[in-house]
């Protein structure tokens, strides 16, 4: 009788400082069993101590993005406290987020009107879905009796989708992905396919269930087709069967994560790709690949790189050091018709699918997803085949062919896979620009390709010696100045830009540039007046522009 009574007490401490203001529509927001499935975010950790264990891999990747970086507020659990509470309101917890400080749970709409009450809670949001018809299948398979070469044959039907993307020559300097742990998020594998034979598997996780089966279960889907498409994601990825299908980076290390029910229909929950995402961070991931997307809840101009908690966490995942790959979707004909989340992550690779006709011209496929994004960027950043592409079937023994930007993008998460086995101390930033940059549309860049198809030997081969295209900033214009000065800077590429003024102590002063811009020289005027449109005393001042990885200062001087 007593299990109620925190309850009670937070009600009535709540009447005083007011309940938390929700948007969505409840009658929306609930799912065919009548339940409502709802982010419950935190407004603190509550001075938690609860980490979670962080690989020795984890730390040194993590170090390689950021060296001074601390990184122990996201390693932090939520309160249990919090947690407690939510739990006895009767609601069943779904999983809890650290880097959103949040839980995803299944309640009713009494248990949601006790939860908005409780003064921890800072927004409340619903679990958001995603919704596709599973990858159509290609209408014919490819000709496994065509006379191949000594090359051609130990790749076997993969070889057109390797070649492509240059992944041989790769090969054949010894890089097949050593040393780098791949996590891949789907449906469910199968690795009782002889393609999988081979394979170091390191962790698994059903995030659906909770267990370490990853394979399809009895009861979990009546159909037996749970894990299916994650089956011929991964065999394309790291599949090892001489003369039939090779894999882009097939001795690499792999952490598997069951997120995505079946029931007819991919149906993708954004809390599952969350935890997933987390879960496989901590267990020293370098490469991330989801051939998953969202639309559902969302518009199109939430596709702003800012919206949806996927893309967000994306973001957060690079942040930690790890590169992600994410298929643009399937979208281009249909109502939706561009990218899906979290293809619009700022830092993601996204990936469009591309396919070879009867001449052997290559063409954009009709279904592959295109930008920009909601704010202007280019997407996708690069694309591979996706028409057509040979992979292994969940039935445990066949092969096939598919298509769909769902097996584009493993082909470019196995060439990030390879160029990390070669240069193993470039942070994601540095994979993603040698992938753009080295692609076959890297001088003319579109919201059809991107910058074009990969070429991975390429890629690892770019920039030798570390030499990234830099951004240029130049010294200000008049210096000294008295009214307004300008500052010009230039951009080798397409890419994030901060650009902020300082005082001599470090007090941010004003952000005069904060957004994506395209390649080219660019010039802003700062009329000597902070962010409140106040003037500042005369003084040195320090102006920096941040794209990336790359910070450059310069001082200026204002004579009032």
């Amino acid at each position: 009788m007593f299990r109620y009574v925190p309850i009670i007490i937070l009600i009535v401490f709540s009447m005083c400082f007011g309940q938390v203001n929700y948007s969505f529509n409840i009658a929306d927001a609930k799912r065919d069993d009548g339940k409502l499935y709802l982010w419950i975010y935190f407004k603190d950790k509550n001075r938690s101590l609860k980490k979670v264990q962080i690989s020795e891999k984890t730390l040194a990747r993590r170090s390689k993005v950021h060296p001074n970086k601390n990184f122990e507020w996201y390693d932090l659990r939520p309160s249990e406290a919090y947690i407690d509470q939510i739990k006895s309101t009767g609601t069943t917890l779904r999983g809890e987020s650290r880097w959103f400080n949040a839980v995803s749970i299944e309640c009713d709409e009494e248990q949601l009107d006790i939860i908005s009450s409780f003064s921890f809670v800072n927004k409340i949001e619903p679990i958001k879905q995603y919704r596709k018809p599973v990858e159509v299948e290609s209408q014919k398979n490819r000709n496994l009796n065509k006379i191949l070469d000594f090359d051609e044959e130990f790749y076997g039907n993969s070889y057109d989708q390797l070649e492509q993307i240059n992944v041989p020559a790769a090969h054949n300097a010894g890089y097949y992905g050593q040393g780098v742990k791949v996590l891949v998020l789907d449906t469910g594998f199968n690795l009782e396919h002889p393609v999988f034979d081979a394979l170091n598997v390191i962790a698994e996780w059903d995030v659906i269930y909770d267990d370490s089966t990853t394979k399809n279960e009895t009861g979990q889907d009546a159909s037996g087709n749970q894990h299916n498409h994650g089956t011929s994601v991964l065999s394309i990825l790291a599949g090892y069967s001489s003369d039939t299908l090779i894999g882009a980076a097939f001795q690499s290390d792999y952490i598997l994560a069951k997120t995505e029910i079946l029931d007819k229909e991919i149906v993708a929950e954004e809390d599952n790709y969350v935890r997933a995402l987390e879960w496989g961070e901590t267990r020293g991931a370098d490469v991330m690949t989801a051939s998953l997307g969202y639309t559902d809840w969302y518009i199109q101009d939430d596709m702003d790189g800012n919206t949806a908690i996927t893309t967000k966490a994306v973001d957060i995942a690079v942040s930690h050091g790890i590169v992600c790959i994410a298929s643009a979707g399937n979208e281009n004909h249909n109502n939706w018709g561009t990218i899906v989340a979290p293809a619009d992550a700022d830092s993601v690779i996204s990936v469009g699918a591309v396919g070879i006709d009867p001449d052997n011209n290559i063409y954009i496929a009709g279904f592959s997803s295109r930008g920009p994004t909601a704010d202007g960027r280019t997407k996708p950043e690069v694309c591979a085949m996706g028409v057509n592409t040979f992979r292994a079937l969940g039935d445990g023994s066949s092969y096939y062919s598919g298509n769909g930007t769902s097996f584009a993008a493993p082909l470019v998460a196995g060439a990030a896979a390879l160029i990390l086995n070669a240069k193993p101390d470039w942070t994601p930033m540095m994979v993603r620009e040698a992938l753009m940059m080295t692609a076959s549309h890297s001088d003319r860049p579109d919201n059809d390709y991107g910058w074009g198809i990969i070429d991975t030997w390429a890629a690892i081969n770019y920039a030798e010696g570390n030499n990234f295209l830099k951004p240029e900033l130049k010294q200000n214009y008049r210096n000294p100045f008295k009214t307004s000065t300008t500052i010009e800077y230039k951009l080798l590429q397409s890419t994030k830009v901060q650009l902020k003024i300082y005082n001599i102590i470090g007090q941010e002063i004003i952000t005069l540039v904060d957004q994506f811009e395209p390649s080219g020289t660019k010039t802003v005027v700062w009329n000597g007046c902070d962010a409140n449109d106040q003037e500042v005393s005369s003084g040195v001042y320090i102006y920096t522009l941040t794209v990336g990885d790359t910070r450059i200062s310069n001082k200026m001087v204002l004579i009032n």
